[in-house]
């Protein structure tokens, strides 16, 4: 007997058991779309944090006070860099285009009747530029507003709607910290960016900002949260970065470990790429477990074939069907339900992605070399898990199995 006339058997056992053969596949459909959807989300989840990072602004450079080992166990940062510290990145590193120190502190700010508690960041004007984060209503405060310490807020978003509602902002004036502040601007909506929302936050100068809400806590003048730096061009990001550490290295007398780090976009954005790598690995891995169940229902379903079938297959074995027509027959009979199970699971699991994508932030991604994978897999599934069941139908006595009968 042929391949294709058992292929024609096994459809026909297949479908004649309509309800058995839909349950053994879904272990195989809930596998194939399970690792689908997995690796999707995760290549959606690297989308979506490499957008969130390129979104703070282009060829950004951080400088963050402490080593390595105090940034990653202490919360309260050593106050190791100053307002001179920017100043002199600005003045002195020729790769540097601009530079944009931040002060931050979390304050109760109010506006009549509504009280919140929100981030206040003091900066400079060129924040803007650095962080890619403009005005849409008003203006930002300037140079002059720095250098007289004005008491000037422009407001996030979400800050502005929850104080004013339907007001206009502009021209009122907010109390941070029981201290007066005119709102000259509102900005545009920019929304969390690794769990900070710079929709919630009041921006003033700089200098406002260290005298009148959080003082100089620092006896070399304003002590930093950290400093913001977009470098010339994409090339000169890691000149910058090593001009930037010498520099500093100079400046605070280094001569062993460094009391503070310099990190660059692309380094940040590595470390967050390894991160969601391993979490799609981790998630495929989980997700793949289902197939494995899934193959071992239908190896169990093929089994209890077999025993209900040993008429049939003593019959045809005694009507001079060989062993190795019967094992194909079973094998066949396997592979078709992995093999539908895959493409029905695959179309599940796109569908997923499509949905995902449709009503949240990650634009998960279909990845062609996941289905084929899995798909592969699943009919894989369908031999190994299937040779089983195949070879006790093909080594049954005809005698024997008739006998039974």
């Amino acid at each position: 007997m042929d391949v294709l006339e058992s292929g024609k058997m096994a459809t026909k056992t297949l479908l004649s058991n309509k309800l058995r053969s839909a349950l053994t596949m879904l272990g195989i459909v809930i596998g194939n779309a399970s690792v689908i959807a997995m690796v999707g989300i995760g290549q959606g989840a690297q989308r979506f944090v490499a957008e969130q990072f390129e979104s703070l602004g282009t060829n950004v450079l951080f400088v963050i006070p402490g080593n390595r080992d105090a940034q990653r166990t202490t919360v309260d940062l050593p106050k190791t860099l100053v307002l001179e510290d920017a100043k002199a990145i600005a003045t002195q590193v020729p790769t540097v285009a601009k530079v944009a120190p931040q002060l931050q502190s979390r304050e109760l700010v109010t506006y009549r009747n509504k009280n919140t508690y929100s981030s206040v960041v003091g900066t400079t004007p060129e924040y803007t530029a650095v962080r890619n984060f403009n005005p849409e209503e008003g203006r930002f405060f300037t140079q002059l507003d720095v250098k007289r310490n004005n008491q000037v807020v422009a407001l996030g978003s979400d800050l502005a709607k929850r104080l004013f509602i339907n007001q206009d902002p502009i021209g009122k004036y907010v109390r941070i910290k029981d201290v007066r502040f005119l709102v000259i601007g509102v900005m545009e909506s920019k929304g969390s960016v690794l769990g900070t929302n710079y929709d919630d936050s009041a921006l003033l100068p700089i200098t406002t900002m260290a005298s009148r809400i959080v003082g100089e806590n620092s006896p070399y003048g304003v002590s930093l949260t950290f400093i913001s730096i977009s470098a010339k061009s994409d090339a000169s990001v890691e000149a910058a970065q090593f001009q930037i550490q010498n520099l500093l290295r100079l400046r605070h007398k280094i001569t062993r470990e460094d009391d503070f780090s310099v990190q660059s976009q692309k380094d940040v954005l590595e470390i967050a790429g390894t991160v969601t790598s391993a979490l799609t690995v981790m998630l495929a891995a989980i997700a793949g477990i289902s197939l494995l169940v899934g193959g071992i229902g239908v190896m169990n379903i093929m089994l209890v074939s077999v025993t209900e079938r040993t008429q049939e297959i003593g019959l045809r074995k005694a009507l001079g069907a060989t062993q190795h027509d019967v094992l194909i027959q079973f094998l066949i009979e396997a592979v078709m339900l992995s093999a539908a199970g895959g493409i029905v699971g695959t179309a599940l699991g796109v569908g997923g992605i499509l949905l995902i994508s449709a009503f949240t932030p990650f634009q998960a991604g279909i990845s062609p070399v996941a289905i084929a994978l899995a798909v592969s897999i699943s009919g894989g599934i369908g031999v190994v898990f299937g040779v089983v069941p195949a070879r006790r139908a093909a080594q049954l006595d005809p005698i024997v199995a008739l006998r039974s009968a």
